[in-house]
């Protein structure tokens, strides 16, 4: 019997950028957008603001574009501060690399497994499936969905009694799936 589990997003991630004012490493988005018009131009920034001294910054969304090429209800949710538009924009890779911008996700996410009643059975086979692209180490989900140590889980994919199409040991932000043999 196939197991599914879900990491689901709590809340934004923090954007990690060096504070100009107080030297902090941690900004938070709160779903504000700015605006500006020149003529035919236009420019859109995300604001995000400093964890530790709350100095604002600006994510480029949008920079010298022609007015009638941005989509009316793009810029209707961008007046509107969209939080959602917010939450879609910070997980867009394009707009990470334009802006020379990392994502924190650390407390910003969840391990959803659909209850305990998969921890006695002798032979595990579970789907993980992410509700965004969070990356995470595959060992950490393993041992907190299992109630298992990391080091546990490390000695079961030594033993061969942990398998997975994917490497379990770096960092993961896509779907795969496990068996676990006990």
């Amino acid at each position: 019997m196939l197991n599914e589990w879900a990491v689901v997003p709590t809340r934004l991630p923090l954007v990690r950028r060096r504070c100009h004012t107080c030297a902090s490493g941690r900004f938070r988005a709160n779903g504000r957008f700015r605006v500006n018009a020149n003529h035919k131009l236009i420019d859109a920034w995300l604001l995000v603001l400093c964890t530790a001294c709350g100095d604002t910054a600006k994510l480029t969304v949008l920079e010298r574009a022609n007015v009638r090429s941005v989509r009316p209800e793009l810029l209707d949710r961008m007046h509107d501060n969209d939080s959602a538009l917010a939450a879609g924009l910070l997980r867009d890779p394009v707009l990470l690399r334009r802006n020379r911008v990392a994502l924190d996700w650390d407390g910003a996410w969840r391990l959803d497994t659909g209850g305990s009643d998969h921890l006695d059975r002798e032979v595990i086979d579970v789907s993980v499936r992410f509700g965004a692209r969070i990356p995470v180490r595959p060992v950490r989900l393993i041992a907190e969905g299992c109630g298992l140590s990391r080091a546990g889980v490390e000695r079961l994919i030594g033993e061969e009694r942990l398998v997975s199409a994917v490497r379990l040991g770096g960092r993961i932000s896509g779907d795969f799936t496990f068996t676990l043999r006990r």
